[in-house]
């Protein structure tokens, strides 16, 4: 049995997925194995996996599948005493793997550890997250307010230190511990599902850490010039209006008149600025706000849309 399994989602996007591959096989000696969800994949692409990268498990996902339950494919799958969730859209220069293997059997009171996660030029892009509510999301979302910005005991600190939310791009976490707590919750198709798992962690009374003398890169964003965004963002919204109304009706009811209030102002100064992606995506989630689909009901919706027109 492997002592940490990486489970890798990647999107057909071979630009991405190889420089992560290369930098595990380059910089980790702890006995590991990788789980790679190839979703939506040509079958170039995926011939090119399997012949390049031999020692890859390839789990073949072609049906509409959101972050969380794409995971959770390779996730039920794993028998190593670590799992390391990564984004395919990361890569290192140290053995980062060996590091968090490391770090997770000298401090048994940590559930899961994240390392700190930089740009691609350096600079720091997550050390720590701080705690989430309906404000900092509104926020967030809507003004462009980074909720991590401010000083805490959760962020920018050296050295081992204890966070609130998990970074979700890379975090290692006890296989066992995962399978416990059920994983990523299939409900949340694109956000907030790693931080719907670090409130999880915390509301059992156990801990998020970040180790900083650990280092990574990370890219990010890829969605936000795509037009996948027009489809990905009313998905993203609707779950994050559960997440954050925890089930209380009048909570949810005011979230959601602020949301399609602010979606509709900056609808309309996109549509004037002529940007189809932006306007599209915040009239889309106006709509979705104002049904009754889940998050993944609300992707399939508009990605097929997306596709019939190409």
């Amino acid at each position: 049995m492997a002592k940490v399994a990486i489970v890798i989602v990647c999107m057909n996007n071979l630009k991405n997925l190889i420089p992560c591959l290369d930098s595990i096989k380059k910089y980790t000696k702890v006995d590991y194995e990788v789980w790679l969800v190839a979703y939506m994949f040509s079958k170039e692409n995926l011939a090119k996996l399997k012949e390049n990268y031999p020692w890859v498990k390839i789990i073949e996902s072609n049906e509409i599948r959101g972050f969380s339950e794409n995971n959770n494919l390779a996730l039920k799958r794993v028998h190593a005493k670590y799992t390391l969730v990564l984004n395919d859209d990361t890569y290192f220069t140290e053995p980062l793997v060996d590091e968090l293997y490391d770090s997770m059997e000298k401090h048994p009171e940590a559930k899961v550890i994240s390392p700190l996660i930089l740009n691609y030029d350096g600079t720091v892009q997550m050390n720590g997250r701080n705690p989430r509510n309906m404000l900092k999301y509104i926020q967030g979302d809507c003004l462009g307010v980074n909720p991590d910005k401010k000083a805490s005991q959760y962020v920018d600190h050296d050295g081992f230190y204890k966070t609130y939310n998990l970074g979700g791009a890379c975090f290692m976490i006890g296989q066992e511990y995962f399978k416990s707590i059920g994983f990523f919750d299939e409900y949340y198709f694109f956000t907030p599902e790693d931080i719907a798992l670090s409130t999880l962690i915390n509301k059992k009374g156990d801990s998020c850490y970040v180790d900083t003398n650990i280092k990574m890169y990370h890219k990010g964003g890829g969605t936000r010039i795509s037009p996948v965004k027009m489809a990905t963002s009313p998905a993203s919204r609707k779950g994050n209006i559960k997440f954050y109304t925890d089930g209380k009706p009048f909570k949810r009811f005011f979230l959601e008149m602020v949301m399609i209030i602010l979606c509709g102002i900056k609808g309309l100064i996109y549509l004037f600025r002529g940007n189809k992606i932006e306007y599209k995506s915040q009239f889309n989630s106006i709509a979705a706000i104002c049904s009754n689909r889940t998050p993944k009901e609300i992707f399939t919706k508009y990605y097929l849309q997306l596709k019939n027109k190409q």
